[in-house]
């Protein structure tokens, strides 16, 4: 019996994790899961063949702390699972302007070192856009993410202020697409195509994940959705074990909103096949 750590978070009662669907497809190739706690300082990782990065949701608020851990585990005799180099490329989402130079096409953004205040109008002249959307380069699940109105964005200074005293921002038109039809994800492991899924948000919301209430349907994605994630993964500094590359609608085709390689759920719970075909793509990975 080989050991696949699920390296997550202690607390998980505020999100919505599938990774217990990968425990069943896993034993029955011979491979025992152990979800892990990333902060736990007293694991010996090199008990582990494989570590799996999966649901460490958090990770955005320790950032040096995470990458420090991971650098740990890659010492060890454990394989990681997205590999260093990929979160290393993936954490800041200035990854997106490399894949666009790549022709990629993504959502315009405005990257921005610092924040300063009396430049916030501007960010809405430079769109040509009555509503925008401000987020850390470092992020997950919409954390500090900010839906401002050209007309009331004053109002939010403050917190904008205290969100991004520390660290690099990105600005981006708001997507009107998200709330008129939704975001897709597309889900790839190991290269291989497995599914796709809509997100909606709630009324009066623009995050899709289901922790504030965005809604969930598998899809089967049009041919043009695909040929812009496949496009897409091959511009991508090497294959990784999983990947999320997320897309809205955009003028005449769709453009990337993100490419989540280090921690994205994988939505086992929306496509009943979708843990066998992940396990069956770690096998191969391993060449097992």
């Amino acid at each position: 019996m080989k050991h696949v750590a699920i390296l997550s978070m202690a607390n998980l009662d505020d999100f919505e994790v599938y990774d217990e669907l990968l425990d069943e497809p896993f034993l029955n190739a011979g491979w025992q899961t152990h979800t892990v706690d990333w902060h736990d300082k007293n694991i010996n990782w090199s008990k582990f063949d494989v570590v799996l990065i999966r649901s460490p949701w958090d990770y955005q608020q320790y950032e040096q702390e995470f990458i420090d851990v991971l650098e740990t585990i890659e010492a060890s005799s454990a394989r990681l699972e997205n590999d260093m180099t990929t979160v290393r490329w993936n954490i800041n989402k200035k990854y997106l302007a490399e894949l666009q130079q790549k022709h990629v096409a993504i959502v315009p953004t405005l990257w921005k070192d610092t924040f300063i205040a009396d430049e916030v109008a501007s960010y809405f002249d430079h769109f040509n856009a009555d509503q925008i959307v401000i987020k850390p380069c470092v992020s997950a699940n919409a954390d500090n993410t900010f839906w401002l109105h050209k007309d009331t964005a004053s109002a939010a200074i403050g917190d904008l202020e205290v969100a991004f005293a520390n660290g690099d921002f990105m600005v981006q038109p708001f997507m009107e697409s998200v709330i008129d039809e939704g975001e897709y994800s597309c889900f790839y492991f190991n290269g291989q195509y497995s599914h796709s899924i809509l997100k909606t948000p709630k009324a009066n919301d623009f995050r899709v994940q289901e922790e504030h209430g965005g809604r969930l349907k598998l899809v089967e994605p049009e041919a043009s959705l695909l040929a812009h994630a496949q496009q897409a993964l091959l511009q991508l500094p090497s294959i990784p074990m999983y990947a999320r590359l997320d897309f809205v609608r955009y003028r005449q085709g769709f453009a990337m909103m993100e490419a989540e390689l280090i921690e994205p759920s994988l939505y086992f719970n929306m496509d009943p096949h979708s843990p066998q075909r992940f396990v069956d793509c770690f096998i191969e990975r391993l060449g097992q």
